[in-house]
Order: structure tokens, then C-alpha cells, then sequence
């Protein structure tokens, strides 16, 4: 009895991603019909577990650009779509797909998605952010004064404290001498 190795996919609308995660596989077969039908079997490890994978696939392919790559952990498989659409599903048959198969997310693209290009729209250009004083600069080298707290000279004219309470106002400092003392 042969077991299934993982099968994750992905499409685009004139092409399927179709990897099979199995690390050092043997004695690799691959088969793919016009009709869609796909077949997959190999051998791993030392005892030389047989693995398979035959399923019928959404719709025709274009075998003659279709293309296989045998990898050390991995078996990966560009199938080229007959007609140019987007597939609802990897399979023919309708309802829940098999525990084996799952999405490639790290391939995934929406079909709403598909065409933009995968750059940000952001172009900076010629913008040098260094001349911008975003951060990273002590205050000194930024240009600022690294003794202010964000108080006005006015708020400090006042005399409020850090807290913002007001202060007694400072004692008279003149030459003339306390006429009040007894």
C-alpha cells in the first residue's frame, strides 16, 4: 500500500504550481495526460517507502509545456493550462479535496490579483532619508537642544512646575533692608 506525500498548489490563470514535499526521493515517475490526469509515484528513505499521488486535475493541459524539476526535498511541477482561465479548484471531482493536498500559500496569488506587479507602488526617487530626522540621531546630533523638555519659554516664565502646578513667585532680591522684623 503506498502512502501520499503532501501536495501543496497554486495557479495563475494560464498555469498550476503543483509541489510534492517528499526529501529524498527515488526512483521518480511522473505522468501527465492531456486530459488532466496526473500521476506521481517514488520511493524514500532507507526502507524505501513507496509514495503516490494520482489525480484527475480540473481541466486539459498542454503537456508539451508542461515541466518537472526533481529536487532534494522536493518535486516541483509547472503544468501549463490548454485554455488560459482561472481554475474554481485543482480537482475535477467536486467537494472536500483530499487530507494530502493543500494550498501553497507562499505561491498564492488571487485571480483579482494577478498582472500587478509585485513591487510596492511606493517610488522614493531620489529622497534621502537621512535629511529627514526620523529617528535613530540623538537629540544633540538631530540639531535639537537635548535640555528641552517641550516647555515654552513662556509656560517657564510663570513658574509652573514639571506637573504644571503653579509656584510661589521667587523672593525679592533687592538691597534694601526688612523693615518688618521685630
Amino acid at each position: 500500500m503506498s502512502r501520499h506525500p503532501t501536495v501543496k498548489w497554486a495557479q495563475r490563470t494560464d498555469r498550476v504550481y503543483i509541489t510534492i514535499d517528499l526529501p529524498d526521493a527515488q526512483d521518480v515517475k511522473l505522468k501527465l495526460e492531456p486530459e488532466g490526469k496526473f500521476f506521481f509515484s517514488a520511493t524514500s528513505g532507507p526502507d524505501k517507502i513507496p509514495y503516490e499521488v494520482d489525480i484527475d486535475l480540473y481541466d486539459k493541459v498542454d503537456v508539451n509545456e508542461s515541466k518537472a524539476s526533481v529536487g532534494l526535498r522536493n518535486i516541483h511541477y509547472l503544468v501549463k493550462k490548454a485554455e488560459n482561465k482561472w481554475w474554481s479548484r485543482l480537482l475535477k471531482q467536486a467537494g472536500k479535496p483530499p487530507v494530502f493536498l493543500k494550498v501553497d500559500w507562499d505561491k498564492w496569488i488571487d485571480e483579482d490579483e494577478e498582472g500587478k506587479d509585485d513591487k510596492p507602488d511606493m517610488d522614493f526617487g531620489d529622497l534621502d532619508f537621512s535629511k529627514m530626522n526620523m529617528g535613530g540621531l540623538d537629540a544633540e546630533a538631530a540639531g535639537g537642544d537635548e535640555n528641552d523638555e517641550s516647555d515654552t519659554e513662556e509656560e517657564n516664565e510663570v513658574g509652573t512646575t514639571p506637573a504644571g502646578n503653579r509656584e510661589a513667585p521667587p523672593p525679592s532680591t533687592s538691597s534694601e533692608p526688612d523693615t518688618k522684623t521685630a
